[in-house]
């Protein structure tokens, strides 16, 4: 029998290993810190992901960030 070789069946099924660690982590989030917080840990992982995704997408950092924090009443 040939070797396993591990980043050859992640790498074909990394859609399912992602969803998998995913759920082990919320688990354990809710495990060790209740659903509450779970929830809120997250929400803002997901809004970090969002903000870091703008970055990448627009390259310009000073352009974003003051679309972020302008007022809206001008």
């Amino acid at each position: 029998m040939s070797e396993l070789n591990w980043w050859v069946l992640v790498s074909k099924h990394w859609g399912k290993f992602l969803g998998g660690l995913l759920g082990l982590i919320f688990a354990v989030l809710v495990i060790k810190y209740g659903i509450w917080l779970s929830i809120f840990i997250y929400l803002c992982i997901g809004l970090g992901l969002l903000i870091g995704w703008r970055l990448d997408v627009n390259k310009n950092i000073g352009h974003f960030l003051n679309r972020l924090f302008s007022s809206r009443e001008d």
